[in-house]
């Protein structure tokens, strides 16, 4: 989840929101890769999750951290995140333990951070007591175990999400994902890049599917996570077919989004509810939540963090179909979008591939992933075909970049983890019930030990 964004002044008139997005449009020398990813924290003694409060719990952690030169974020006097440059750390509703990494050149690059962070989270998570794991969905924690963090656009969420879906608190208090977060040229680099980026996002799903137990029993899915979206608020999130449709572009985006339902007003430091009601009531200065008021590029900066689609567009493309997981595949789903989005004879040969994918084919598939995974039929095939075939263009994509580290590796190698998985046909979801039913007994807490980071 995001802090307050800083987008800009008063909007004086509808063509700003469409301008906002194109401001993201960047020469292919300036692209840059940005990763995130979330996790779970739990105390190594009893596995419980860590509350705020308590003596070693997230408070304590963020504030070991600032050890590393990490600049605190406060919301009033509460401590609820740190920055470093560009890169931050936050915290998720349930406690999720968030990077948000820098706009970084190379894979080379983005997965080096994750290792910088991950190895001083655990320096000060080891001097608390405490371990961090990575799966989409938490394994044993019901809800009611999960603490909330004090953060006011929670509160606001945690009042609305019951009334516009079943799985909303779910998705707030216990799942994690990774994401990549990758720029374009223009409008139509854009367009295309988020129709690839839809059309294949359930492969991506299906590649990183890490989330087949609740409160310690399989659950019956093996992405929960991306199951929990179906019926999470469906007026923001999902596959949205007009990307498809001719003449996308962003002001059709802006159509969309102002028709999503707002959460909130950040004004003075504080978080005013205004959920349900309508950014387009906000142009006309006739917001319930503030009256008389008019939005600010800040206040639609804002509002775009709070779309939640399986692709998310901003100033730059979201993936966000992927379940959280190992240490490897946090560098894998970069090397993933990257290799298919950044190389234009990769994007080329993507979009051939799925450019006759009607909507409902499309939909289809991010219906059935969830529960099959890499064993959904599709056309003829199952989706472990097209994963073969989206890892191979991936693959010409970065060896084409040729962005070489100091050994002279390539960025293909970060492609490892999931050529394994396709090879296997075993996703890490399939792997965890193989273990489950055999070595483990039937025992959940033993992902704590095998997978911990």
């Amino acid at each position: 989840m995001s802090v307050p964004q800083q987008g800009g002044g008063l909007i004086e008139s509808r063509d700003q929101l469409a301008g906002f997005l194109e401001a993201g449009c960047k020469p292919k020398a300036d692209w840059r890769i940005g990763t995130e990813h979330e996790k779970f924290g739990f105390h190594l003694d009893s596995l419980r999750t860590p509350s705020y409060e308590e003596k070693n719990g997230i408070r304590a952690l963020l504030e070991g951290l600032r050890r590393f030169g990490w600049e605190p974020v406060r919301e009033g006097e509460t401590l609820i995140g740190l920055t470093q440059g560009k890169a931050a750390i936050s915290l998720e509703p349930g406690g999720q333990f968030e990077l948000s990494g820098a706009p970084l050149k190379t894979i080379h690059e983005t997965c080096g951070e994750v290792n910088t962070h991950l190895d001083q989270v655990r320096q000060v998570a080891t001097d608390l007591g405490l371990g961090f794991l990575g799966l989409g969905f938490h394994p044993v924690a019901s809800r009611d175990e999960t603490p909330v963090m004090p953060k006011g656009r929670y509160n606001i969420m945690r009042a609305y999400m019951p009334k516009v879906g079943g799985y909303g608190l779910d998705m707030m208090l216990r799942t994690c994902t990774v994401q990549v977060n990758l720029d374009f040229a223009d409008e139509a680099d854009m367009a295309k890049k988020l129709r690839v980026a839809f059309a294949l996002q359930p492969v991506a799903t299906a590649l990183f599917a890490n989330s087949p137990f609740r409160e310690g029993r399989p659950n019956g899915f093996l992405s929960y996570r991306s199951q929990i979206w179906t019926d999470t608020d469906n007026a923001r999130s999902g596959m949205l077919p007009f990307v498809f449709e001719d003449g996308f572009g962003f002001e059709r985006y802006v159509d969309y989004a102002l028709d999503v339902p707002m959460y909130f007003v950040y004004r003075d430091g504080k978080y005013i509810d205004a959920s349900g009601q309508s950014f387009r009531d906000f142009l006309n200065g006739k917001l319930p939540a503030l009256p008389g008021e008019k939005p600010t590029l800040s206040d639609w900066a804002d509002h775009l963090t709070t779309i939640f689609p399986e692709v998310r567009l901003k100033k730059y493309i979201e993936m966000r179909g992927a379940d959280g997981g190992s240490w490897k595949s946090l560098c894998a789903l970069p090397a993933l979008w990257v290799g298919v989005l950044y190389d234009q004879t990769g994007l080329d040969a993507a979009w051939d591939l799925v450019k006759d994918w009607t909507a409902e084919e499309r939909q289809t598939l991010r219906s059935a992933v969830p529960v099959l995974g890499l064993r959904t039929p599709f056309r003829g095939r199952t989706l472990r075909d097209y994963a073969a075939h989206m890892l191979e263009i991936a693959s010409a994509g970065l060896k084409g970049r040729a962005r070489l580290d100091g050994m002279g590796g390539s960025e293909d190698g970060f492609l490892q983890p999931l050529r394994q998985i396709v090879e296997r046909n075993e996703t890490k979801a399939e792997e965890l019930l193989r273990k489950f039913h055999g070595a483990w007994q039937g025992d959940v807490t033993k992902v704590f030990g095998e997978y911990a980071y």
